[in-house]
């Protein structure tokens, strides 16, 4: 056999967002990419905000004596020092440069995070829904994934999570807004998170730790307030990158801030910092931290995604289909009218609608919308949207 059994498993197991992009390709030279409505991707159309192009052509422009050379493996230390100087005015926390660990985009930054926080068989629990990739970044170092449930809102269980805890668990692993739910964990569920895990650290007589992957942070609707977990929780870390909030994915621009108030702080910066080396993709691209320094605080804008969610829910949810208000981020979680979600989403994709099947997500039932697409996709979409729901009864 040619490649590990695991990874060969692996691949059957998260091919659906990948293969609905693949089948998208077949259709649109079948009938014409104009056509076919692929909400399959979490891809951006947007383009960055202008004043990503302003910095960029500053850094190109003016560039600086060996601004291309090898950094410190956790990055430039004034895009840090920038980072830092953001999360103090957000935050009110004491951050300092060294609190920060530039990494690959915010997939490297996790298995940056697991490879140094993970021994043999250390278990780290998840809450579905979930990105599919968590299970594997998990296994990437040896550890185990313990899958846990959330209410019917997609918030956490926190009974669910205080009997799945154990002296083996290491982290727990929390995404909001969420992918694929766009869910907002509430602040009182993250103070009370917090407060369950400081009473198994104790119970336990381990450290376990709170890691929140946030590359969707900024992309909030209707005012809402992000409940930042550092007050909430002292041992814990954020993995986020700018590849939505500046319209980024290609880039692989992102960074990890370790709570200040995190015990064992230097070990955990160390270890970081050796990690980020070790993993073989080494250090974030310099001319993009370069560029990233001048834009802390600077985020695209909302109201773009504002218009699609308004226009892609208020059509459905008039069509009869079910589902949570995205607070965040630009996915929806439909509930399908059957039970097999694999089915219905094969239904959508006879209207040359790709969507992903829940089961790809850990939640069976349902399927994910993303609609980081032109306003046309959508709208032109709705005519199969509605005859598959009067198929299965919905309108």
């Amino acid at each position: 056999m040619s490649i590990a059994q695991g990874v060969r498993q692996h691949m059957q197991a998260s091919a659906w967002i990948r293969g609905m992009f693949e089948e998208g390709i077949r259709l649109k030279q079948q009938y014409g990419a104009d056509n076919v409505y692929d909400f399959s991707l979490g891809n951006p159309v947007q383009e960055p905000p202008p004043q990503f192009h302003e910095a960029l052509r500053h850094v190109v422009e003016q560039p600086r004596p060996g601004m291309h050379r090898y950094m410190p493996n956790t990055g430039y230390p004034e895009t840090r020092a920038a980072i830092a100087n953001q999360l103090n005015q957000e935050t009110g926390l004491a951050w300092h440069e060294n609190h920060i660990v530039m990494v690959v985009g915010a997939a490297g930054g996790l298995n940056v995070v697991l490879k140094t926080l993970l021994d043999p068989g250390d278990e780290v629990i998840i809450f579905a829904p979930y990105f599919v990739e968590y299970l594997f970044y998990v296994e990437n170092h040896q550890g185990a994934s313990k899958v846990v449930r959330t209410d019917e809102q997609f918030n956490p269980d926190l009974d669910a999570l205080a009997q799945a805890l154990s002296p083996r668990t290491k982290a727990v692993l929390i995404n909001a807004p969420n992918n694929p739910s766009g869910v907002i964990y509430p602040a009182e569920t993250i103070a009370a998170l917090g407060e369950l895990l400081r009473q198994k650290q104790a119970a336990f007589g381990t450290e376990i730790y709170l890691v929140s992957d946030e590359p969707y942070k900024k992309l909030l609707y209707d005012d809402a307030v992000y409940p930042d977990i550092y007050a909430h929780y002292a041992n814990s870390l954020v993995v986020t990158s700018h590849a939505k909030d500046l319209a980024l994915p290609g880039e692989r621009i992102g960074y990890i801030a370790i709570n200040p108030g995190c015990a064992n702080m230097q070990d955990l910066q160390d270890g970081l910092s050796f990690t980020n080396r070790t993993l073989g993709f080494v250090n974030a691209p310099a001319l993009m931290q370069h560029v990233i320094t001048y834009l802390q605080g600077v985020t695209i804008d909302m109201s773009d995604y504002q218009r699609k969610r308004a226009l892609l829910c208020d059509h459905l949810a008039a069509m009869g289909y079910q589902f949570v208000r995205p607070q965040g981020a630009f996915y929806l979680f439909p509930k399908a009218p059957i039970d097999d979600d694999v089915a219905f989403v094969k239904a959508l994709q006879d209207e040359r609608i790709l969507t992903v099947p829940g089961s790809g997500f850990g939640t069976p039932g349902y399927f994910r919308i993303s609609y980081c697409v032109e306003d046309e996709t959508i709208e032109r979409s709705l005519d199969g949207f509605r005859k598959v729901a009067h198929a299965y009864g919905l309108s």
